[in-house]
């Protein structure tokens, strides 16, 4: 089998609801796909979903750099030697993340074809389900309770709310979530590295009886001494998010004990592969996983999906990022039932474009 044509091209999309987290405020999401055919008529679809301060890359950077030069590493490649064509583009793009991901989730998905078999099966298929969180973003107290009994209504029973900006404002609205949703409602908290030590601390102390199941990224990325002291300090899970956009830096955090748990994002890491590896890290130091997303299509959603339902270490999935995207080409790659994913169980990752 051989890679015989290829397609890029670059799809913006509006989000329904535009959002903010501690650096910066969200209206869009400027995705790139991928897609390979082969000689036997087959076809892979891939989906990169740059950001310049989580993955270090530009979209017009990855659409350009994809479009001029992939053919030329592609083209008459074998997709099912998955290993041997990222190690070469690993070694070509080191500092293009989500570009690697586009182009591991299409040769993963030209294998499930192929396989006659969706990807989750041939990693593992641990579970056929996940629960998913969704994010309400930095609001005032009364839309933030409003934001979140919506979501409630909708079926999920998992939030995440972001802060980071303003720490008292951030205790008194978790505070009033909490009252409005009730007990059993999951509450996960990420400060997307707004919070100093004391602040931090602070806030766990004063949100104590909200019952908060972990905290994101409270401090800053380039100090992981800082989140390791904390990690130590309060009663609740630490998960590593910025911190981690490498095989090394799961090394690191699992070596120093510097984390409880670790969030998985496909378009930080380079893909379905390496995320497996970075999995394997924090599995054998006792460290649990949740894979999280970016504002990415259903298609990239799907991928995360996939490596989330292999894997028993994968315990959370943070996978809403395509919910509010308007004219998602992509749209259906994944099911929502009352806050649970599913895939379609279809081959691959499940879509075909047409």
């Amino acid at each position: 089998m051989q890679i015989n044509h290829l397609e890029v091209w670059k799809w913006d999309m509006v989000l329904k609801e535009p959002y903010t987290i501690a650096y910066e405020n969200v209206s869009k999401a400027e995705n790139i796909f991928l897609k390979i055919e082969t000689n036997t008529g087959l076809t892979g679809l891939g989906c990169a979903a740059p950001d310049p301060l989580v993955t270090g890359e530009a979209p017009d950077e990855v659409y350009q750099t994809a479009s001029s030069s992939l053919s030329d590493y592609l083209m008459k490649s074998d997709p099912l030697r998955a290993a041997h064509i990222m190690n070469r583009m690993q070694k070509i793009f080191p500092e293009k993340p989500s570009l690697l991901a586009m182009i591991d989730m299409a040769l993963y998905d030209t294998l499930g074809k192929v396989a006659h078999l969706p990807v989750y099966k041939i990693l593992g298929g641990f579970r056929d389900r996940i629960k998913t969180s969704v994010t309400v973003g930095i609001l005032s107290t009364n839309e933030s309770v409003t934001r979140a009994k919506t979501f409630i209504k909708q079926g999920f029973h998992s939030l995440k709310i972001k802060g980071g900006l303003d720490v008292e404002e951030d205790i008194e609205r978790i505070h009033c979530i909490r009252e409005a949703v009730g007990k059993h409602i999951e509450i996960r908290f990420d400060a997307n590295q707004g919070y100093n030590e004391d602040q931090t601390l602070k806030f766990v102390k004063e949100t104590q009886k909200a019952g908060l199941e972990l905290i994101e990224q409270p401090t800053p990325s380039g100090q992981p001494d800082l989140l390791g002291r904390i990690t130590t300090k309060i009663p609740i899970p630490v998960m590593a998010d910025e911190s981690l956009i490498n095989l090394r830096d799961a090394f690191r955090l699992a070596r120093k004990g510097l984390v409880d748990m670790v969030n998985i994002k496909l378009m930080k890491v380079g893909g379905i592969a390496e995320a497996m590896q970075i999995n394997a890290v924090a599995k054998s130091a006792g460290l649990e996983t949740m894979v999280g997303c970016m504002d990415e299509a259903a298609i990239s959603i799907a991928a995360g999906l996939h490596f989330a339902l292999a894997r028993p270490n994968v315990l959370y999935a943070d996978l809403d990022g395509h919910l509010d995207l308007v004219d998602d080409p992509t749209e259906g790659a994944v099911i929502l039932r009352d806050g649970i994913l599913y895939p379609n169980n279809m081959p691959g990752l499940g879509f075909e474009l047409t």
